[in-house]
This record gives C-alpha cells, sequence and structure tokens, in this order.
C-alpha cells in the first residue's frame, strides 16, 4: 500500500514506483471517477494519433493515394457546404478547402 499525501493547491506527488509502473509522465491527464468516496484515477489516452493511424490503416486497405483522399474530402466539404448553405461554394479557399 503506497500513501500520498495532498499538498497546497491540491498537489498530489505519486511516488517513482508507480510513475515508472504506469508509465506516468509530466502532463498526463486523468479522468477521476469519485465511488462514493472512493477515487479512481483512469488515463486520457490522446485520441488524434490513433484516429491518424486507423485513417492511414483505412487508406491504405482501399487502395487511395493521399491525393485521392484529399480530392475526396474536398468534394465531400463542398457537398456538406451547399447541403448546409443551400448553395455552391466557388471561392473554395475562404472555406480551407485547398
Amino acid at each position: 500500500m503506497t500513501s500520498v499525501q495532498v499538498r497546497q493547491r491540491g498537489t498530489l506527488t505519486l511516488p517513482i514506483d508507480v510513475r515508472e509502473r504506469y508509465n506516468i509522465q509530466a502532463g498526463d491527464t486523468y479522468r477521476m471517477l469519485d465511488l462514493d468516496g472512493v477515487l479512481i484515477f483512469t488515463p486520457m489516452a490522446p485520441m488524434v494519433p490513433e484516429l491518424a493511424r486507423e485513417i492511414e490503416r483505412t487508406r491504405i486497405a482501399s487502395g487511395l493515394t493521399v491525393e485521392e483522399l484529399l480530392v475526396s474530402l474536398r468534394e465531400e466539404r463542398e457537398q456538406y457546404y451547399a447541403e448546409k448553405y443551400g448553395e455552391a461554394n466557388d471561392d473554395t479557399e475562404t472555406v480551407g478547402l485547398h
């Protein structure tokens, strides 16, 4: 059993063996769940890197080049713009399509 002390401004210092065991680094973010006084901390894993890997896996599996993917994304954005605003967008630079 390991003890931690709450310091001024609510800061907790985790023992080195716990940080090493769970690869906890400075700046990591955790969600705290309060179960009737039992506090549970779970890491909030960054989603962007995993989403980027999934998109790349899907792109490769589909046989698309990056250029084809970008063209498709531009077409989807143009369709979305037309549906949302009821008109075609001729100035794609304004909405970041190029």
